[in-house]
């Protein structure tokens, strides 16, 4: 990437440009993963445009745009925890982008909005190879093996990995 993307802290009138990132690299990713109803599924139960309203005005998750000037690139998601901890919850860039270095430079200056944090966690899919491979270049590690109902019938099946940041 030749341009430096920056964060914009994400507000009420982004919530349309959200859920559009969402669906197009849910549906370019996702279904080979989970299968195209889990991802119909969970869209609507978290990019929902009531969903994400909540989530940015009331949070606990502080949302960004990934930008490189005024194009949006996808979007993160931080959840502060314990004093010195955060949650990734989400962090998608588009897939045209992928491998450019966006992803870990959107997570590390996120990571600065909280200069206390001692360690990071998320979760991810135990088969969504590319992310796992990425967030291991990060320096992330496996911390356990975790399947979580989100309803309907349906399962995240992930690893939760931590990484220290100080």
């Amino acid at each position: 990437m030749n341009k430096p993307i920056q964060l914009k802290p994400a507000t009420l009138n982004d919530v349309a440009a959200i859920a559009k990132l969402a669906d197009t690299i849910w549906h370019a990713h996702y279904p080979s993963i989970i299968g195209l109803e889990q991802v119909k599924f969970m869209l609507e139960k978290m990019y929902h445009p009531n969903v994400l309203s909540h989530h940015i005005s009331e949070g606990p998750q502080a949302f960004f745009i990934i930008q490189s000037d005024v194009e949006s690139l996808g979007f993160i998601a931080i959840e502060p925890k314990e004093k010195d901890e955060l949650y990734l919850q989400k962090l998608y860039v588009l897939p045209d982008m992928h491998r450019k270095g966006i992803g870990a430079c959107a997570l590390n200056e996120a990571v600065k909005y909280y200069p206390k944090a001692q360690r990071i966690r998320l979760q991810v899919n135990r088969q969504n190879y590319t992310a796992i491979n990425f967030y291991f270049k990060l320096g992330f590690t496996i911390e356990c093996v975790a399947d979580f109902d989100i309803g309907d019938g349906y399962f995240m099946n992930d690893f939760v990995m931590l990484k220290q940041l100080r």
